[in-house]
């Protein structure tokens, strides 16, 4: 049985594996919790270090510690399952947190705030804005119209040039306030047209493949939200 933990630690830490050697505060490991809830899902193994070495941990008190993260600093409650493994005398607790689709899913930071993370790669970064208002959009009904104007075909032919953007550089680069430019991206990457990449830098967004570019002033024209997958 220990060699599924040893394929686990040789994969290393990624998008949908992190280890920790313990866990001593329950509000940093729901940021993990949310993380893997908002994306992808993943595994948790605790007792193993970040250099793939099995340290082992007192099963019980973890336990409950990961049960305090989910139940009390996760926003919804983040469910998930544990097993727990022994591995040449050490215990090693694999915890398993499934794909949600009813999230999004917030961690409290020691501040009280309630913040949405997801995983990217072996990290887990905040959700921006934009990405929190395209999650709300499409927990709404699909087919609600969109109007496609000026600001979308600057966007659009943009990226087809350019390859990518940020958003304050679409602002710069169109010349409209903030709120204009986070609408305009929430549409398209609802309608998945524009995708969203986010970084430890920030957000980067790009054109997705297979779409005709729109005229470069159009007329105002309607689309319906998630109507091409």
């Amino acid at each position: 049985m220990s060699r599924h933990i040893q394929n686990l630690i040789s994969q290393g830490e990624h998008q949908q594996l992190d280890f920790k050697f313990e866990i001593s505060d329950s509000r940093k490991i729901a940021r993990t919790l949310v993380a893997f809830s908002n994306t992808d899902g993943g595994k948790l193994l605790i007792g193993v270090k970040d250099n793939g070495a099995i340290a082992g941990v007192r099963s019980e008190e973890e336990f409950y510690m990961v049960e305090a993260a989910a139940s009390m600093y996760c926003k919804p409650r983040v469910e998930f399952e544990v097993k727990e493994w022994e591995i040449n005398g050490k215990t090693v607790l694999e915890v398993d947190i499934p794909r949600r689709g009813d999230g999004p899913f917030y961690a409290q930071d020691e501040d009280g705030r309630w913040m949405a993370y997801i995983r990217v790669k072996d990290e887990n970064l905040l959700a921006n804005t934009v990405l929190l208002k395209v999650w709300k959009r499409r927990r709404k009904a699909r087919g609600s119209m969109l109007e496609f104007t000026e600001p979308e075909s600057f966007l659009m032919h943009f990226l087809e040039r350019e390859g990518e953007i940020t958003m304050n550089r679409f602002r710069k680069e169109a010349n409209i306030p903030k709120h204009i430019a986070e609408k305009v991206l929430v549409n398209l990457i609802s309608m998945n047209i524009v995708s969203l990449e986010i970084t430890a830098k920030g957000a980067i967004y790009r054109l997705r493949e297979g779409y005709d570019l729109p005229a470069e002033k159009p007329s105002k024209t309607s689309w319906k939200t998630g109507s091409r997958q």
